[in-house]
């Protein structure tokens, strides 16, 4: 057991720690060119919210459950507690949105062939910042009975019932978790289905850009629509990244809700949640040639100061 242990706190440090400078070399590159630029695209706007919310997600569950492998007790309160789960699940559901937002986005971007898709291209750009505020607000709130039900850990008050996770317990009733747990997957299958299907028609587009190509290779001319497909491929794995880690945990989470974990359990559980904010940065640094030229280049002007200071 000791073994485990000390395998998941260089786990979730790891993990913490490398997803945390990826999303911030990614928001930090999207932030040079704003300041430079004046001006964002309406792709990279999206793609630097979710880099900020999965930040947050890997702030709020990392390191709470880092301290907690490394057996450090009591170092939340009752409020603290609150506000740390509350804020990973608000963060959680802001990047669960915000993957679909770009799937669906990136759906209709290449739609070219339906007037109604290229009326609402042009429309859409101007949706994006008010659709993000309206759902931090939505999630704010829906997310609010967390506040209601969530304790300490040492809190010592009678439920109907209890669980434990690991820095801070649970109060729910019966009643109450099976109203929230309603709730929070029909929220969320809808939006793993607007990825699913997202997803689907982009597949279809790309066999029909590959029959396309194939068709112009075949005439001698130059192919066309490459950075349409690096977009489509660097979404669909996103997607595909994000449902895979996504079915896991629900099944792992739903174990939870029913019964009292072990601690490796809930270690494993909440690994798995982290993978996604943790892992989707590089796919999207990887993928873009100027992001990743642009995203060196940040690195070692932070990490220069350091290298003087260390001489």
């Amino acid at each position: 057991m000791f073994a485990i242990d000390v395998a998941f706190r260089i786990i979730f440090i790891i993990q913490t720690g490398v997803g945390g400078l990826g999303n911030s070399l990614l928001l930090g590159h999207y932030i040079f060119i704003y300041l430079s630029e004046h001006k964002l695209k309406p792709i990279d706007l999206l793609i630097s919210h979710l880099a900020f919310v999965n930040t947050a997600v890997l702030f709020f569950k990392g390191i709470p459950q880092a301290m907690a492998a490394f057996g450090v007790s009591n170092f939340l309160d009752d409020t603290g507690c609150k506000l740390v789960i509350y804020l990973h699940r608000v963060a959680r559901s802001l990047s669960l949105f915000t993957t679909s937002f770009l799937s669906g986005f990136q759906a209709i971007t290449i739609n070219s062939r339906s007037a109604t898709c290229v009326n609402f291209k042009a429309r859409m750009p101007k949706f994006i910042v008010p659709s993000c505020f309206l759902y931090w607000a939505f999630s704010l709130l829906t997310h609010g009975n967390i506040l209601l039900y969530i304790r300490g850990p040492r809190d010592s008050r009678n439920s109907t019932k209890r669980n434990e996770y690991i820095y801070c317990s649970s109060f729910y009733t019966s009643g109450n978790i099976s109203v929230f747990a309603v709730t929070t997957s029909f929220l969320d299958l809808v939006h793993v289905g607007i990825m699913v299907w997202t997803s689907g028609f982009m597949v279809l587009i790309l066999y029909r850009h590959h029959q396309q190509t194939h068709y112009i290779h075949q005439n001698n001319f130059t192919p066309r629509g490459a950075p349409e497909t690096r977009a489509i491929h660097t979404i669909l794995l996103l997607v595909t990244i994000f449902v895979s880690f996504y079915i896991v945990n629900s099944v792992m989470a739903g174990y939870m809700t029913s019964f009292k974990p072990s601690p490796w359990f809930v270690h494993t559980s909440a690994f798995l949640a982290a993978c996604y904010p943790a892992f989707s940065p590089f796919v999207l640094i990887m993928s873009d040639s100027h992001i990743f030229r642009s995203c060196v280049a940040f690195w070692q002007r932070i990490k220069a100061p350091f290298l003087i200071l260390a001489m």
